[in-house]
């Protein structure tokens, strides 16, 4: 399951929950298998400069290789700076999480 993150400052006319849904789209048009993406925005009423950065991580998977990533970051750019009508700066990152990473469901009363 991805997880993406928003960090803006609050100048942006932008709908953050709209970008969180269409970065899910753009990832499961790429990724089929990738499921939810679990987004989280952080609007930032103190900043210097008008600017968004976007943070994507994802479990890593052998088909997750340089060409995945690279066709997924170009239609991510593409997809987010159409719903931002402003100039800013704009920052864009992928990552994948290792094998020390822990993802599942927690259900309390249950191990």
């Amino acid at each position: 399951m991805p997880h993406a993150e928003l960090k803006y400052s609050t100048d942006l006319p932008i709908d953050a929950a709209d970008i969180l849904r269409r970065i899910e789209q753009v990832i499961a048009e790429h990724d089929p298998k990738a499921g939810d993406c679990k987004g989280r925005a952080y609007p930032a009423e103190v900043y210097q400069h008008s600017h968004i950065l976007i943070a994507v991580s994802m479990l890593s998977r052998p088909y997750r290789d340089a060409e995945f990533t690279a066709a997924l970051r170009d239609a991510l750019e593409q997809a987010i700076k159409a719903m931002i009508p402003v100039a800013c700066a704009f920052s864009l990152g992928i990552t994948y999480s290792d094998a020390a990473y822990v993802t599942n469901l927690h259900q309390p009363g249950r191990p």
